[in-house]
């Protein structure tokens, strides 16, 4: 079942449009690059649909994907977000930041390539425009590439030709202004448009003081999308978006943030199966701090390659591609790279097959190559064994390599204490390496019941550490001294109690344990390499009040972080909507609803409480 079809079902938020058989056969492309139905997946997938972000009320990226349980979502100060997948969301103190999750939006990749890491403040998408989002936990780098190390996320908003007619949103609450509007129509009955611009205010967070932390967040947004089809089998698109923000921070200089991008794709689509797809775009994001003169800009140019082919029951899919990044970094007295500017490449090369050896049996083994202008030329393998003896189950097993590449900010940073040069990057500074272990089961024991558990086994290698100089000591410098190991166990389920009831829930486990390798000086000790909480659960229940009224409730926990320790936390979250007539809607959203603030993350300020009204508005 295509997501396609759900507009009218996302102005509606009828629970009884989609089944939870239809929803376990929603075809999703990051798991092979090729369609297939999620519940047949070998991977640990979930899948955020636009009829979910509907009934959410979730207005930007960040609060979006707090409703993937295989992710998690911290808020940090009103534009700052930490999300990681299975761990490694940054130990602050040691200068160690979430970089091993990969990030796309409609095929362009948004990680940050100064540190690996993605700037959540920078990346935005109309929530109404959005067709679905597939968050993959695990490795995925023989498909993707570097960065990829413990999951991948893909958004995928509507083609133009999904998203006709106008829409105005808007919402006001305690803690946010937004507004926005989208056109889309046809320009013939081959090429269709979307144009639309947003908007939003989040108010500042608060301090342990109760004190205002002075770290408000505004950013206006706009962009198109044009869909042509010249032939049956050919669909041309081309995108874009440009925004210009303001942050500002606790604590730290007021950042203006800006940027844009434009990508274009080419799809032929080929008898039994088979396609070729084209795409090339370019990036460019900006921060600055007007206050002290640091800032950055970052160019990505990236173009790449994909075939798809079908030989009977079984798939290959391979191509390549290159990127050049190109940068300029304005320094302070006191943080600052060297080189302050550098041009660099990417090379890649992947192919991935799919074999039936039986008919309930898939083997899937791939490897991608991968050759930068930090690192000798890498290979990423995996190998995916998938069995489905009937409709409502599927077991599976992986095992893969994936690496997260060394970056200016491993190699090229220096830090200063005063006219003391403390810290320096390490010009051999290698890749951090993970070999990952997973054995995963989709069942559906009941029409009416759904459940996804999965398990896994990290072992990690060349992990960043914090190094003496020596015999001086100073300066520190980077270093890939610590090693160790982390598993767990996800699970989710939905159950459909009646047509008008559905209810989620999910759990997450996660054990971690790294040391230092023989020669490691065990500066700062192991808790460097990660901070994260151990448990994690929710509990959702969406319910159709009447033909027109519905509403959703989400309950979920955070234990404690460990090191430096912070408490653990309950928060609730809900929507409830009412459909005026086919073309406008209102919906009360209440954000963190039992507590007046809390604090989600061990450097971030504390979250207040939000209530807000939306209004939307079809025509």
């Amino acid at each position: 079942m295509a997501l396609a079809g759900q507009a009218q079902a996302q102005s509606l938020g009828d629970l009884s449009k989609f089944s939870l058989e239809e929803l376990a056969n929603v075809e999703v492309t990051s798991v092979s690059k090729s369609a297939e139905p999620v519940g047949a997946a070998p991977a640990a997938i979930y899948v955020i649909t636009s009829q979910a972000i509907a009934r959410s009320g979730a207005d930007t990226l960040p609060e979006i994907l707090r409703l993937a349980p295989n992710l998690h979502v911290a808020q940090a100060g009103a534009s700052r977000y930490v999300i990681a997948a299975r761990g490694f969301d940054g130990a602050p103190a040691a200068q160690n930041f979430s970089n091993k999750l990969l990030v796309l939006i409609d095929g362009r990749t948004v990680y940050s390539p100064l540190y690996s890491g993605v700037y959540w403040d920078m990346q935005d998408v109309l929530p109404q425009d959005i067709e679905r989002i597939e968050v993959i936990s695990g490795p995925g780098a023989t498909l993707w590439g570097a960065n990829a190390v413990n999951g991948v996320i893909n958004i995928i908003t509507r083609g133009a030709q999904e998203t006709k007619g106008g829409l105005v949103s808007a919402s006001g609450g305690s803690q946010e202004l937004a507004a926005a509007v989208r056109y889309g129509g046809e320009i013939s009955p081959q090429l269709s448009y979307r144009l639309y611009a947003k908007t939003f205010r989040q108010r500042s967070t608060r301090t342990d003081a109760d004190d205002s932390a002075h770290d408000y967040w505004e950013k206006p947004q706009a962009g198109f999308r044009l869909d042509w089809t010249p032939s049956p089998k050919d669909v041309v698109t081309l995108q874009g978006d440009v925004f210009d923000g303001f942050n500002a921070q606790q604590g730290a200089p007021a950042e203006n943030i800006s940027g844009h991008n434009l990508t274009a794709r080419w799809t032929r689509s080929a008898d039994q199966g088979s396609s070729l797809q084209v795409q090339a775009f370019y990036d460019r994001a900006k921060r600055s701090a007007p206050r002290d003169g640091s800032g950055f800009w970052v160019d990505t140019y990236d173009v790449d390659l994909q075939q798809a082919m079908n030989f009977g029951p079984h798939q290959l899919v391979f191509g390549g591609g290159y990127r050049e990044v190109r940068y300029r970094i304005t320094g302070t007295p006191t943080l600052f790279f060297t080189p302050p500017a550098r041009n660099f490449g990417l090379w890649n090369g992947f192919v991935q097959g799919a074999f039936a050896l039986a008919p309930t049996l898939k083997l899937t083994l791939g490897a991608k190559v991968e050759d930068s202008a930090f690192e000798h030329p890498q290979v990423l393998p995996s190998a995916r064994l998938a069995w489905t003896p009937s409709n409502e189950v599927t077991l599976w097993g992986a095992a893969s390599r994936a690496v997260r590449s060394p970056t200016p900010f491993d190699r090229d940073v220096g830090e200063r204490m005063g006219a003391l040069l403390f810290l320096v990057g390490d010009p051999d500074f290698k890749s951090e390496k993970v070999t990952a272990y997973e054995l995963g089961a989709k069942v559906r024991p009941h029409p009416r019941l759904s459940v996804s558990v999965s398990g896994f086994y990290n072992d990690y290698d060349d992990l960043r550490s914090i190094e003496p100089t020596i015999p001086t000591f100073i300066p520190l410098h980077w270093g890939n001294e610590m090693k160790g190991h982390a598993y767990g166990l996800e699970a989710w389920g939905d159950f459909q109690a009646a047509s008008w009831w559905r209810l989620s829930g999910a759990v997450a486990w996660l054990d971690e344990q790294f040391r230092f390798k023989p020669g490691g000086f065990g500066l700062l000790g192991p808790s460097q390499a990660a901070n994260d909480p151990k448990y994690r659960a929710s509990f959702t229940s969406s319910m159709d009040l009447s033909r027109t009224i519905a509403l959703d409730a989400t309950l979920r926990h955070v234990s404690a972080f460990p090191e430096p320790r912070l408490p653990a936390y309950t928060e609730l979250d809900a929507r409830l909507g009412w459909r005026l007539n086919d073309d406008i809607s209102v919906a009360l959203v209440g954000r963190n609803l039992l507590h007046d603030d809390h604090q989600e993350y061990t450097d971030g300020t504390r979250i207040p409480r939000n209530v807000s009204l939306d209004l939307q508005w079809r025509f």
